[in-house]
């Protein structure tokens, strides 16, 4: 790359005519003046103006000859470097689970890397004459000689600096050490260095255990790169996260990345080191959002993250997110647990079965990409699975969104127990009421249907609803220690118990407000 004093020359004398004047008749020292007359000398004939040079060219002075022609004027400043601008596409606010992120055409990768950061200024001057004349101003080095150090031009070119930062920024793990040496190098070897070597860092350096830096170190050989690709023609697909579950190979992440696979598709896992394995679905739950894969020829030293409990975490805990936003593996961010019992209702985009949760909300940023990795606590455990974003639309230069600091993980209570059930068989299970409730209300609870779909009994005849007294009409305001706004939002919190669990129930029957006790019946299957 080049930046902006890259490969300059060093700039002529600007007191030096551009063509060189006429040499007196006796090329040596010329004769003294004469005594300085009683009177002011005549004021000479106007002359094309001298430029003044940027220091004196001698400590005697001599006599100006007349120059032969004009001083060739300086070369205009070339154009600034054009700085991206950030174009805001249009808010939109959308719901939408974090989508698997396509992957960026070589063409794409090779147009960001290439971007010009134009530097390299062309100074034309002509060089001296042959002869010796004029002779070089012995307070200016001769052409390309490194002597002593000339004062450096004022900077014009803003744009072309800011384009340079911004492409060093980008690359700086590779080449920002080069870019150090090569500043230092350019400057009067005289001076003395301010550049500290790595040789002076305190080599007793080490990072505390519970710190990020050593919990992201630990926690990434077990973090997993999903690549996903459908069985079709084009083989379309994209890049979702997981982690280790076992040291059997079982790897858990979110449906909705293998969903696109699960028919035909191929399915590969890659690890920080690089090593990627084939994998193939084990078990996937849509209503639970939470798929379990198998890596084929899994490696023996795999190694498990540790599974936290979702129940203890308290508001205000920090959290750690890893995953691929838009394809960067490995990526870690932080934040904090910005709320609990989050109801989250969000669709996979291709006609599939809505999924629903009652979330962890979290403020660590999280984009498309990062779907199926883990969300921690501070001591590394896991305690969701990343899963949805709530954002305003589309980001620069993307078709899907980005974080804005909203994000919703499932609890990994929920998580292990639906992970449990689809490595012993293959399907889910879900806790039932046995009633069909109202999706589209919000704000005044869920609403037991009138009927249910095709004309069917909205309330299972003696299902677990009907055993507890509830009627169609009926609205549920209240389930266990929540309080209903919605159907979504009821059966986000159905889902985070399990079949046989009893479950204090608050509802409205024409206006007037009662209680009843739930027993949940269940449902194997998304079908």
């Amino acid at each position: 790359m080049s930046t902006e004093n890259e490969g300059a020359a060093v700039p002529a004398d600007q007191g030096a005519p551009s063509t060189p004047p006429t040499p007196p008749a006796t090329p040596a020292t010329p004769p003294a003046p004469a005594a300085p007359p009683s009177a002011p000398p005549a004021q000479p004939p106007a002359t094309t103006q001298e430029p003044i040079p940027a220091e004196p060219a001698a400590a005697t002075q001599q006599p100006t000859p007349a120059p032969t022609s004009a001083p060739t004027p300086a070369p205009a400043s070339p154009p600034a470097s054009e700085q991206p601008t950030a174009i805001q596409a249009p808010l939109t606010e959308t719901t939408a689970p974090l989508p698997p992120t396509p992957q960026p055409t070589p063409a794409q990768a090779q147009t960001a890397a290439q971007t010009p950061a134009h530097a390299h200024a062309h100074a034309h001057s002509p060089a001296p004459a042959a002869g010796g004349w004029p002779p070089a101003p012995p307070a200016t080095p001769a052409w390309g000689a490194p002597a002593a150090p000339v004062p450096e031009a004022p900077r014009k070119r803003g744009g072309g600096l800011v384009a340079a930062v911004l492409v060093a920024a980008l690359v700086a793990g590779g080449v920002g050490g080069g870019i150090g040496y090569w500043a230092a190098s350019q400057r009067d070897d005289s001076a003395a260095s301010t550049t500290v070597s790595s040789g002076d860092a305190p080599s007793s350096f080490k990072r505390d255990p519970g710190t990020v830096a050593a919990i992201a170190a630990k926690a990434l050989p077990s973090v997993v790169t999903i690549q996903a690709k459908s069985g079709g023609v084009e083989g379309e697909g994209g890049t979702g996260t997981g982690f280790v579950y076992d040291k059997e190979g079982h790897i858990v992440t979110n449906n909705h990345v293998v969903a696109s696979a699960a028919e035909g598709g191929t399915l590969s896992a890659t690890f920080s080191n690089g090593k990627t394995y084939d994998a193939e679905v084990v078990g996937r739950a849509e209503g639970y959002d939470v798929a379990v894969l198998k890596l084929k020829n899994a490696p023996g030293n795999l190694t498990p993250l540790p599974l936290g409990d979702s129940d203890k975490v308290a508001v205000g805990d920090s959290t750690i997110a890893i995953g691929a936003p838009f394809g960067l593996s490995n990526t870690v961010t932080t934040g904090i647990i910005s709320a609990k019992n989050r109801p989250v209702a969000s669709g996979d985009g291709a006609g599939g079965k809505n999924s629903y949760m009652s979330a962890l909300q979290t403020d660590a940023s999280i984009n498309p990409g990062n779907s199926g990795g883990p969300l921690l606590d501070a001591s590394g455990a896991v305690i969701g699975i990343n899963s949805a974003i709530q954002s305003t639309g589309s980001g620069f230069g993307q078709s899907q969104a980005g974080s804005i600091g909203l994000g919703f993980a499932i609890p990994v209570n929920q998580a292990k127990n639906v992970a449990e059930q689809l490595i012993k068989t293959g399907k889910p299970v879900y806790p039932v009421i046995g009633a069909v409730v109202n999706m589209q209300d919000r704000g005044e609870g869920a609403t037991i249907a009138e009927q249910g779909t095709g004309g069917t009994p909205s309330i299972t005849p003696n299902g677990p609803a009907a055993k507890a007294g509830l009627k169609p009409g009926d609205v549920i305001t209240g389930f266990g220690d929540h309080q209903i706004d919605s159907g979504p939002t009821l059966i986000s919190e159905i889902w985070t118990h399990q079949p046989g669990d009893s479950v204090k129930i608050t509802y409205e029957r024409a206006g007037k407000p009662a209680t009843t006790t739930v027993t949940l019946g269940e449902r194997t299957g998304d079908n």
